[in-house]
């Protein structure tokens, strides 16, 4: 697993956020039993940033807590047995599957934090979590997938030690 990080927020909200990333993105892949080496890259920013992504990308004018940006079609989610059929999905240099990009707003880390009573670690946690399954192909559009989604969340963030 490789998994690129860039800081681009203005101040360490989080002394060990490479550390909470890097645990949560691997052990959702576990979970997920991913039998790829994979390579997921996280970019942590501002909401200015995050908005204008969120504005040029999904055409939504407002900052958001996270957002995914898939490079992998998943038929079903977690099908990792149909990407053989896929060669675009893994990178030509390395031979790791690429699963995408991951952008989580630290203002809105710090700010939903706050809101629902729980540490910063364990925010950003959840939303790197929440991220790793939309890129394996998880949604939450209708209520049976937000369920399955938010079990799922749940479980990885336990088996991480991060709870409520």
């Amino acid at each position: 697993m490789r998994t690129q990080i860039s800081y681009e927020y203005p101040e360490i909200v989080i002394n060990e956020y490479e550390k909470i990333i890097e645990a949560v993105t691997e052990k959702a892949l576990e979970y997920e039993q991913c039998p790829y080496e994979a390579q997921v890259f996280v970019m942590l920013v501002d909401d200015e940033t995050i908005h204008e992504i969120n504005r040029e990308h999904r055409g939504i004018d407002r900052p958001t807590d996270v957002l995914s940006f898939p490079m992998t079609e998943f038929r079903e989610p977690a099908g990792f047995d149909q990407l053989e059929e896929e060669p675009d999905s893994f990178d030509p240099t390395t031979g790791e599957l690429m699963l995408g990009d991951i952008v989580i707003s630290m203002d809105k880390v710090k700010e939903q934090a706050e809101n629902y009573g729980h540490s910063l670690s364990r925010e950003l946690a959840f939303l790197t979590a929440h991220s790793m399954l939309h890129l394996m192909g998880y949604d939450h559009m209708e209520e049976k997938e937000r369920l399955l989604m938010e079990e799922r969340q749940d479980e990885i963030l336990a088996q991480c030690g991060f709870t409520r």
